[in-house]
């Protein structure tokens, strides 16, 4: 049972929830395990819209569209039997929203609680986030991967507790200086969560722009390219259309290697494979370390 966490450390918008999205998606195409996707985010409907409509349309407290009640009471529910210690790591499947039966369930961010004013349902959040490690740690228990989208909103304290209980963290650039000497300056830092168990990725990547992958490999030093996960029209439009599944398995069958769409899944699938590779590197780690002892 892994944790997997997406973050970035910058302001920069990176792709990286439509990354986190592709890779469990992908993951769950792949493979015979049971994934939790969890969102942080708060009032961000980004991850919902990618696999379901809004259908029951109405204004959430920070003035965008809301989505249906059963979804905005997932998260809010469960962090709340975090707080009265109610919680069983079984439990959460009932608040999840299923994609693939028994392979991907959703946990969409908190929307609010409808008729509450925009002040408290932000001071609520302010006071659940900090039960997200907890809960993220009981999903782990449950699922065999835990997939999770790291929000720049939540406080700093919350998000490195996320950080460290994560079997592996990938680390989403945008092709801009500011988030390509943010993640040189982390990993100047020595940090575990850098040196050890990262896996950084280029999200929204263009191959014709200045810092291609070749260029950002070489300023950063790096001896081989990072993954990318490059920005592609027809997947832009299935996350607006809920259409996000279908259309990764549509294009699986696509056979022609110079097709943007085949580079697209080759490129999910080699960040897919190179996250459980990580993740296998480390489970030899600590048995190797268990067995020294």
């Amino acid at each position: 049972m892994s944790i997997i966490t997406f973050w970035n450390d910058t302001r920069e918008q990176s792709g990286k929830t439509l990354t986190s999205v592709a890779i469990a998606t992908r993951m769950a195409i792949e493979r015979n395990s049971k994934i939790l996707l969890i969102s942080t985010s708060i009032a961000d409907t980004t991850m919902k819209k990618c696999f379901w409509a809004e259908d029951n349309k109405k204004n959430n407290f920070l003035g965008t569209k809301a989505v249906n009640i059963a979804v905005e009471n997932g998260i809010e529910g469960l962090l709340k039997l975090v707080t009265s210690n109610k919680l069983t790591p079984s439990t959460i499947t009932d608040y999840t929203k299923v994609v693939f039966k028994g392979r991907l369930e959703i946990l969409p961010g908190p929307i609010g609680t409808k008729g509450r004013s925009l002040e408290g349902n932000i001071e609520d959040f302010k006071k659940e986030q900090e039960y997200y490690p907890d809960l993220i740690r009981m999903a782990n228990q449950y699922y065999d991967i835990v997939i999770v989208d790291l929000d720049k909103m939540l406080t700093t304290k919350v998000k490195e507790d996320i950080l460290k209980i994560s079997d592996v963290n990938v680390f989403v650039l945008s092709q801009k200086m500011e988030s390509i000497n943010r993640y040189i300056e982390l990993k100047q830092m020595n940090q575990d969560l850098i040196k050890n168990r990262c896996i950084p990725v280029i999200g929204k990547y263009i191959s014709n722009y200045k810092y291609n992958s070749k260029n950002i490999a070489r300023f950063m030093q790096e001896r081989k390219e990072m993954d990318l996960m490059p920005f592609n029209l027809l997947y832009m439009e299935a996350a607006e259309e809920a259409n996000v599944a279908d259309l990764l398995l549509k294009l699986k069958s696509v056979k022609d290697k110079t097709d943007e769409n085949y580079i697209f899944m080759e490129c999910t699938l080699n960040l897919t494979n190179n996250i459980l590779k990580k993740l296998q590197e480390l489970q030899m780690r600590m048995r190797w370390k268990d067995d020294t002892y």
